[in-house]
């Protein structure tokens, strides 16, 4: 049951706290004490906003983890949660943690084959899951499970809806498990005081698992102390606090969601707004205009589609004054926003525009109040920085891995730079290996990777720098920027460096482009398969007249194949005029047959392109663009949302890319 306005609540009862709180749980009831009224969590339920105070959520915490304890729950053992972003299941992070027990947040969208192995591996007997959906693939989990030493015994479940008749062993409402907590407290009032002060700093405080963007996904270790570091470093560098908002609407099981819904959560003591469902967030940002954003860059990629989709098919008047109010934005945008000299025309001019269209277009977005906005999770190509910079979202980088709690670079106001990721966060120190490989040591790094000792030595080295995997070099002002995953980044037959996600990045600021895979280590040139993105060419299509039957067929229309080169066409001219670039100009491509999926295993959970896995699956395709070929037959499995497969067939063309002569630097 969700809250409602009105509910009666528990009091709170303050707790003893040391100065400086050290733990998660202290650090709520830290907040409880301190602004006990203030707004912590929001969730929109039903077309209507409902509000947990800091008391509440302590309270509410409290019931929780009582109620877990009374199942058997006991410090060390580890707590599983699957959902979307929901206030309860947020407090249920903490919850586990006050018994000195460990959460394991699990990707909501992972089939049931693809949770088992973390079940497995963390051996998880306790699950919190949202709804319906979530109960029905934990019980074929537990099935599966049925013949190893790891079982299911407990699945709360926070939607009744559709669970009525569910009469499975070890199935709790979560309503349910809050009453059994009351009744513990009540029978042994001080079991949870003593949990909470007996936690130690250097408890593990969560286990993330990896994306498996080379092989199984592996549970990263980190402390209370690692990620309460982490998070008072962002913080502080753009002065958090209990007056921002920040709109809660990625996966819980990927790092960044943990950093800022959580870490920085409780240490700057902020509020959390989840959003009614994916498709609402948009919407939902409108209405609380948060101050605080962050999302990996296909999040920002989709909202520059959906702006993109709007301008055309707007009316002429309108295309006209948004094209010339972004060249100037292009021009001095970025500028502005980073306190840069601009000349009063421009500054009068760009006043005007902000006006007429920027600040419609960050209303549109969601994003009229924000005054921090970050991007990480992968590489953001220049071009999409530019433009939401230039239209005056402050959108900075962030940098770091799982095992650096994704805490690693941070982008300084004033100090950004387009190329860059910015520099060293506090209490982190970098350096680049003799191979190029960006070397991390300080308070975000990983305590092992769990039962994996091998693996936790393969990236601590003995002097306790994090081998991250990346290549990247550091400039002059101490700025780090990333080149490409350095087990990626290779070389043509003519020695040039080929960096593949520097390329693809470029290709995906076109709104008609939704996913690149470029090739070319150890071959004469390069070559890219890409991703239509379906609505924005569906729309592009639609507006031509051009009939089309579903992706397959839109996909290799040759009007599409002639868009898709225009695009190609243009960032092989940025290309020809960057210095060591020239040689990497895409020489030939093709559209697949289908969108890259992760039920496929084409991407990972968090949408990363699993390159060795696409480059052997499709082969045959690869082979073909390097023959020479002109078109090639292809038939695909796919996995269908119902467990069902098929068959995608296809004959691909494939097409010949204008290049442009290299353009030499002056000496």
């Amino acid at each position: 049951m969700k809250r409602q306005p009105g509910d009666k609540r528990r009091p709170y009862s303050p707790a003893i706290v040391p100065n400086p709180p050290n733990t998660f749980p202290r650090l709520l009831a830290r907040h409880a004490e301190r602004q006990p009224d203030a707004p912590a969590v929001r969730e929109k339920d039903l077309g209507i906003w409902q509000t947990w105070s800091w008391a509440d959520v302590a309270v509410e915490v409290r019931e929780i983890a009582c109620g877990l304890a009374s199942l058997g729950f006991k410090a060390g053992d580890h707590l599983a949660i699957v959902g979307a972003n929901r206030p309860h299941l947020y407090m249920a992070v903490v919850a586990a943690q006050c018994l000195r027990g460990v959460p394991v947040p699990l990707y909501q969208d992972a089939v049931a084959n693809e949770m088992v192995f973390m079940l497995e591996d963390a051996s998880i007997e306790f699950v919190i899951a949202e709804d319906q959906e979530q109960v029905d693939k934990l019980l074929e989990c537990r099935d599966l499970l049925a013949a190893g030493s790891v079982r299911l015994a407990h699945i709360v479940y926070d939607d009744p809806k559709g669970l009525r008749h569910y009469d499975q062993p070890g199935l709790l409402g979560y309503d349910r498990l809050r009453g059994l907590g009351r009744a513990f407290d009540a029978a042994q009032p001080g079991y949870f005081d003593r949990s909470v002060a007996s936690g130690e700093t250097t408890d593990v405080g969560v286990i993330l698992y990896t994306s498996g963007t080379t092989g199984r996904p592996k549970g990263v270790c980190q402390t209370h102390a690692s990620f309460i570091a982490a998070g008072q470093g962002g913080v502080d560098t753009d002065m958090l606090g209990p007056g921002d908002n920040i709109m809660s609407y990625l996966p819980m099981a990927w790092v960044g969601d943990h950093l800022f819904s959580v870490a920085q959560w409780l240490v700057g003591g902020f509020t959390l707004n989840c959003p009614e469902s994916s498709e609402t967030v948009m919407n939902d940002m409108r209405e609380i205009g948060p101050s605080y954003y962050f999302g990996p860059p296909r999040t920002f990629e989709g909202l520059l589609t959906a702006v993109s989709i709007r301008m055309e098919d707007a009316a002429a008047p309108k295309r006209w004054l948004y094209e010339r109010f972004m060249s100037l934005a292009r021009r001095v945008g970025a500028d502005i926003l980073n306190r840069q000299p601009v000349g009063p025309i421009d500054r009068l001019l760009y006043g005007l525009g902000d006006l007429l269209v920027y600040g419609p277009l960050r209303n549109v977005l969601g994003m009229s109040r924000i005054r921090v906005a970050y991007t990480a999770g992968a590489a953001i190509g220049p071009d999409l920085f530019r433009f939401y910079r230039s239209i005056g979202v402050n959108l900075k980088q962030f940098y770091g891995q799982t095992e650096t709690c994704a805490y690693v670079c941070l982008q300084q106001d004033g100090k950004v730079k387009l190329q860059t990721v910015g520099s060293a966060a506090p209490g982190i120190e970098l350096r680049i290996a003799a191979d190029g490989e960006v070397l991390v040591r300080g308070v975000s790094v990983l305590k092992e990777y769990y039962k994996r000792p091998e693996a936790t030595a393969e990236v601590l080295d003995a002097d306790g720098y994090f081998h991250t995997g990346d290549a990247g070099v550091i400039d002059a002002e101490g700025h780090l920027r990333i080149i490409d995953r350095a087990k990626d980044v290779g070389r043509l037959e003519s020695g040039a460096i080929f960096a593949p996600n520097y390329i693809e990045n470029k290709l995906k600021f076109f709104p008609q482009i939704k996913e690149a895979v470029c090739f070319g280590h150890g071959r004469s040139q390069v070559c890219a398969a890409i991703n239509i993105d379906y609505e924005a060419v569906g729309n592009w299509a639609e507006r031509r007249g051009l009939a089309y039957g579903g992706y397959v067929d839109l996909a290799g229309k040759p009007e599409v194949l002639a868009l898709i080169g225009e695009c190609i066409e243009k960032v092989n001219a940025d290309l020809a005029g960057e210095e060591g670039m020239g040689e990497t100009q895409i020489a030939r491509f093709l559209v697949l047959h289908k969108e890259l999926d992760p039920d496929d295993d084409e991407l990972t959970r968090t949408r990363k392109v699993r390159r060795g896995f696409i480059a052997e699956k499709y082969r045959l395709l690869v082979d073909a663009l390097y023959a020479g070929k002109t078109e090639q037959h292809i038939e695909t499995q796919v996995k269908f949302e119902d467990g069902r497969t098929g068959v995608v067939a296809a004959n691909l063309k494939i097409v010949e890319a204008r290049t442009f002569p290299i353009v030499a630097k002056a000496a």
